[in-house]
């Protein structure tokens, strides 16, 4: 260790050969590290959030409870500093007015410490950049329910590309959650209750934000969705098996295809153990097993939590030896535990500092690729050297976030009673419920507006956000429209329920939109800290809708919601049933298009729709005795199971082939082998559509449980009316791998059934092949997906 002391540069880099971008980026960490002194290295460890104690309600669990006055800017950064937290994402910031805020304090870093590094910069980029006047996109609900990784390719790289542009050096998103109990107020920042669609859209908006340049950071690792009774921060009861076969895979798929340098630990417990404090999970299995070589970083106050909350520590200093042993780098959002009582603890002997000098090892190796280390390192971005406004909401990102809301409204029930008809288009339209008239109602808890605009009233919300009734008005310009309110998305009254109840009388089809308001500890309906005690709709809500119904107009129910709501009183006494997923600020036109018939809807449930309230925990991954039985009274058959979406035009399955489609017996394939399964998707009907062809797996004989159908395949397929397609999915013997009784993950010998359909109930053709040898072990190095070709006729 080098015992220099602090002292302002005279040069950024002073000739130092660690600036040298021609030398090895290991030469060049090993170089920086040896001319370190111990508090540079913490620094490196920690983040600072300008401006936290400003702000007003919570945007960060526990928030006010560590916003502990920070001491002056220059005697903070003198050692240097690893991170800066949210300049954008604190408050309303004019984009080149926050470029600017962040390329000075980038700059007076540098100029105020003796190696004169800078800081990465992060930002949360959940729903789009979640910044003033940014493109806010669909939830990642959403992007589950389009069934379309390409799209949201598309739109993550759109997005790195903002964060880029404005000097921002990493992304905390995908969240990779499996949702496991949609009680859960943040299952809408989850991608489904299946592992392949969470892996496979997960690992396309990871490999979207990498290619930007922009480091991606895969939250929450691992066990957060899985808590008991779907509360936030709880205990989560889950075993061995549950985590590495469903709760693990999205992980594995982002790092190993999609490139994720940065991993975020997970709030919850499994077992009694933090991740923040679990080395078996944080360094046996994600770096040693799983190859991961990048930086892991803290969930907010994640570090504070094991003294505050899991009662794992004594003391901040306690806290930091357990998560910096456990293998956490950087403390985020502000320096609290890796500070002075790390310090103190490696300087008494307690923490050893090869420890620190991991972790500074991997944080530098990653300013290093960054770039942050070269010696023509300029802290402004272009778009401040031109001084030129920054839009964040150009017209590429509305079309890309108008797009995926297109293809995630999913039609659940109603086929014949929409598009409205020619009557309806022209006539009258009662456009009432307590989220028609109210653009909030379409974002999701972590946009910017939801997020952190809710908490400045006087400033406009920043992007053009059309509420739904906007969007109805201008998909039906000769139509008469009235509308009312009815009630408040979740308070207690019923005096607008009449005004509510004549305008649908009087109207020729009644447009009902109900669901969610999106917040944060309490102050929404679904988002972080907004958990459900059932799955009915919230407030009055249900009550509203059974008056409507009673009046004998059509009611088209449309939900924009963060979570699915049980509609077994619904169904069947509607004209229709359409589901969002808080859509964006495109969603208005995007289900006004599907009202109208404009839009085709092609979204499918990445989440299934229970039939009653309590009709849930429970996932289409159940094993036979998680369904319907003799033994029990309570039915947990799902209302609309996972996968299931209608569309306006029809679709017909034929010609399934498993393997070379030989004497149409079921082929035989080595464990460590491979098979094509193949089939002819047609359109049907009379107009263009999008079928989502899905290929599910069930092991009949196991030797442990194992589900009645998984999904390990999926297909958008667009088709002209009469055009078809066969589509070819290559099932690799890992696809049909789970952890078996010893622990290990194994590919057992024996039959496969294969299920090819428009949902996990909705199956339209079957068959078999059969796994031959020994049981095989397999590793994290197993084959993780499904390739799927699509050949048309």
């Amino acid at each position: 260790m080098s015992e220099h002391e602090p002292e302002a540069a005279q040069s950024r880099t002073a000739g130092a050969p660690w600036a040298d971008p021609a030398l090895p980026v290991e030469r060049r960490v090993a170089l920086l590290l040896a001319d370190m002194t111990l508090e540079e290295k913490l620094a490196q460890l920690v983040g600072v959030w300008v401006g936290i104690t400003d702000s007003g309600d919570e945007v960060a669990p526990a928030q006010h409870e560590f916003a502990e006055p920070l001491p002056p800017w220059d005697e903070l950064t003198k050692p240097g500093l690893g991170q800066l937290t949210r300049v954008f994402g604190t408050g309303p910031v004019e984009p080149l007015a926050g470029a600017r805020v962040l390329a000075d304090t980038q700059r007076r870093l540098v100029a105020g410490s003796r190696l004169g590094l800078p800081a990465m910069a992060h930002e949360e980029c959940l729903s789009g950049f979640t910044a003033w006047q940014a493109t806010v996109f669909p939830t990642p609900l959403a992007w589950g329910a389009s069934f379309d990784p390409d799209t949201v390719e598309r739109m993550a790289a759109g997005v790195g590309r903002q964060l880029r542009d404005v000097g921002v050096h990493q992304g905390l998103a995908p969240v990779l959650d499996v949702a496991r109990d949609p009680r859960w107020g943040r299952t809408e920042e989850t991608i489904g209750e299946d592992p392949y669609l969470v892996g496979l859209i997960g690992t396309a908006y990871t490999r979207g934000l990498e290619s930007a340049g922009v480091v991606a950071t895969l939250k929450h690792f691992a066990g957060y969705s899985a808590s008991r009774a779907g509360r936030n921060h709880a205990p989560a009861g889950v075993g061995p098996r549950e985590l590495a076969d469903v709760l693990l895979p999205p992980f594995e798929m982002a790092l190993r295809h999609g490139g994720a340098r940065s991993v975020m630990q997970s709030y919850a417990e499994i077992d009694g153990v933090p991740p923040a404090a679990d080395e078996e999970l944080l360094t046996v299995l994600l770096r040693e097993r799983m190859g991961f070589r990048g930086v892991v970083v803290s969930d907010y106050f994640g570090v504070s939590f094991l003294e505050t909350t899991h009662g794992v520590a004594g003391s901040p200093g306690h806290a930091a030896a357990l998560a910096l042993t456990a293998g956490v780098d950087v403390e985020l959002p502000s320096v609290r535990c890796y500070g002075e009582p790390l310090l103190d603890l490696v300087r008494a002997g307690e923490v050893p500092e090869k420890l620190v000098d991991r972790a500074t090892e991997r944080v530098l190796r990653q300013k290093c690729e960054l770039g942050l280390l070269d010696a023509d390192w300029e802290p402004e971005p272009e778009v401040v050297r031109r001084g030129e406004p920054v839009d964040l909401d150009p017209p590429e990102l509305r079309g890309l976030a108008r797009t995926l809301a297109e293809r995630s409204v999913v039609l659940l029930e109603g086929r014949d009673a929409l598009p409205l008809r020619t009557r309806s288009s022209s006539g009258r339209i009662a456009v009432v419920g307590p989220c028609a008239d109210d653009s909030l109602a379409l974002l999701g808890c972590y946009s910017f507006p939801s997020h952190v605009g809710v908490q400045h009233p006087d400033v406009p919300i920043g992007v053009r956000v059309p509420t739904l009734l906007d969007g109805i008005r201008a998909e039906f310009p000769e139509a008469a429209i009235t509308t009312a309110t009815g009630c408040t998305v979740d308070g207690p009254g019923r005096d607008g329920f009449a005004e509510a109840v004549a305008a649908a009388r009087d109207a020729d089809v009644c447009v009902a939109v109900l669901g969610d308001r999106a917040g944060l500890f309490g102050r929404g309906t679904s988002g972080e800290g907004c958990d459900a005690d059932d799955l009915a709709l919230p407030g009055e809500q249900r009550a509203l809708l059974g008056e409507l119904l009673d009046t004998g107009v059509p009611v088209v129910v449309v939900l924009l919601s963060g979570r699915p709501y049980a509609l077994g009183e619904v169904t069947g006494r509607a004209a229709a049933i359409v589901q969002t997923f808080f859509p964006g600020e495109e969603g208005a036109a995007a289900v006004a298009g599907v009202l109208s018939g404009r839009v085709n809807p092609s979204g499918r449930l990445p989440v299934q729709v229970p039939r009653t309230p309590g009709g849930q925990p429970a996932t289409y991954l159940r094993p036979p005795l998680g369904g319907r039985t003799d033994l029990s009274s309570v039915d947990p058959t799902p209302l609309f199971p996972f996968g299931h979406g209608l569309s306006y035009t029809t679709f017909g399955y034929a010609d399934l082939r498993v393997g070379d489609g030989g004497d149409g017996g079921a082929p035989e394939v080595p464990t460590d082998g491979a098979v094509e399964v193949s089939c002819l998707v047609r359109n049907t009907g009379d107009r263009s559509g999008a079928e989502v062809v899905q290929l599910y797996l069930h092991d009949p004989v196991a030797s442990v449980t194992r589900p009645e159908r998984q999904l390990i395949g999926f297909a958008r397929v667009e088709l002209e009316p009469g055009e078809a397609a066969r589509v070819r999915f290559r099932v690799h013997a890992d696809r049909t791998a789970f952890t078996g009784r010893s622990g290990d993950r194994i590919v057992e010998p024996g039959a496969v059934r294969v299920h090819v359909g428009a949902s996990s109930e909705d199956i339209r053709l079957s068959g078999e092949f059969t796994l031959t040898g020994g049981t095989r072990i397999v590793g994290h190095d197993r084959e993780l997906l499904t390739p799927v070709t699509v050949d048309r006729d």
